[in-house]
């Protein structure tokens, strides 16, 4: 691994913003989210939710410890830069084999997962913490290990090996607090600026290629001003998407830099660890549904593309009402009965027809977002580490 000069190895420097190349990098990862979507929506059955689940809860660890990463050794260094390429590397591998990582191409993704963990290890050992380094790289490397070896066997062992994984790295740690990071997470210094700043940027990238996958699938030469309405609905439902997320980003930053250390880290790793990954999950599986509106928006898309559109958003929502929760947003109400009530019109897709029942999910969200989502955040009331 190349070397920094001598005496440079503690970092001194502040993450204040999140650099050009991070952005390059949620770019590069956010092929993920495309790669699943597509995945999802060649195996829209609970074989394949199982598997975007198992795909996406594996990566978003590694994807998460990037940001905590960058949020404690900013990459503006030659070597961190081309040390962080390496990691890029590792996850446009990853994302490339995701179609097959459960049966062909499950070697492919597990060296490229592999490099991935390396390459956040040895970036991580050049931050001050040093103490909280050593107590994850087990876990890292045992969960790298159980994926490469999934990827030489066939059958029933893989999942079986991928659940294990994921238990490694994202459990145990908190079943053994004394021989795990999430025992020194109270020496961890986040700066909320780039924290939140860094997870922004990655859910307007993800909304972004939603919409590219959208458009690229429309049905340009059947072109009528049917499927016209439906790309152009297609794309209201991710702008609503992104009005709802944005709306609490000022609060969240907030909650975090009024907290003392450790219950920022706590809260950081509530609200950007596990509502993001329910957050992206979310995405996902709306960006297969409305693939399905698109294709035919004028018959009705069957129960299990319906059911995935309007999962997808209330998951979304879910996932934001938690945020709200956690940072001290009170109006948490709107976000959850509006994700019921979306969940309540997956009939209206499954028997009527495609693009009304997008339609009725786009009014709902708008309906939701005038009510409260246009005024800024509540001023913060408390900061809920748990």
């Amino acid at each position: 691994m190349p070397s920094e000069p001598r005496g440079q190895n503690a970092d001194t420097d502040v993450a204040d913003r999140a650099t050009p190349v991070e952005i390059f990098f949620d770019v590069v990862f956010v092929l993920t989210v495309t790669q699943l979507a597509g995945l999802l929506e060649h195996h829209l059955n609970w074989a394949g939710v199982g598997q975007t689940v198992l795909i996406l809860g594996l990566l978003w660890y590694v994807y998460s410890g990037y940001v905590w990463l960058t949020n404690h050794v900013p990459p503006r260094r030659p070597v961190r830069i081309l040390l962080l390429f390496g990691g890029m590397a590792g996850f446009l591998l990853t994302a490339a084999a995701i179609p097959h990582a459960f049966t062909g191409s499950g070697l492919l993704f597990g060296v490229g997962y592999l490099i991935v963990v390396t390459v956040h290890i040895g970036l991580f050992s050049r931050s001050p913490h040093r103490p909280a380094v050593r107590r994850f790289v087990p876990y890292e490397l045992g969960g790298a290990a159980l994926v490469i070896v999934a990827g030489l066997l066939t059958g029933p062992a893989v999942p079986v090996l991928w659940v294990a994984a994921i238990f490694i790295q994202s459990v145990l740690p908190f079943l053994l607090p004394g021989h795990s990071w999430v025992g020194a997470a109270a020496s961890l210094h986040v700066r909320p600026a780039h924290f939140v700043e860094r997870h922004a940027l990655l859910v307007i990238v993800a909304l972004g290629e939603t919409v590219v996958a959208i458009g690229m699938g429309a049905r340009v030469d059947h072109l009528n001003p049917g499927v016209a309405g439906a790309v152009v609905m297609a794309l209201a439902l991710p702008a609503t998407f992104w009005w709802t997320y944005f709306t609490d980003t000022a609060a969240s930053e907030a909650a975090l830099e009024h907290a003392d250390d450790a219950t920022r880290a706590r809260l950081a790793a509530r609200v950007y660890n596990l509502d993001h990954v329910v957050l992206l999950l979310g995405i996902i599986a709306t960006a297969t549904g409305l693939h399905a509106v698109v294709v035919h928006p004028e018959t009705p898309a069957g129960w299990p593309a319906a059911l995935a559109l309007t999962a997808g958003v209330a998951l979304f929502l879910a996932a934001i009402a938690d945020l709200r929760h956690s940072v001290g947003v009170r109006r948490t109400t709107s976000r959850r009965a509006t994700a019921a009530l979306v969940l309540a019109s997956t009939p209206i897709g499954a028997s009527v027809n495609s693009a009304l029942h997008l339609g009725v999910v786009i009014i709902l969200m708008l309906v939701m977002l005038l009510i409260d989502g246009h005024r800024p955040g509540a001023p913060l009331s408390r900061a809920v580490p748990a």
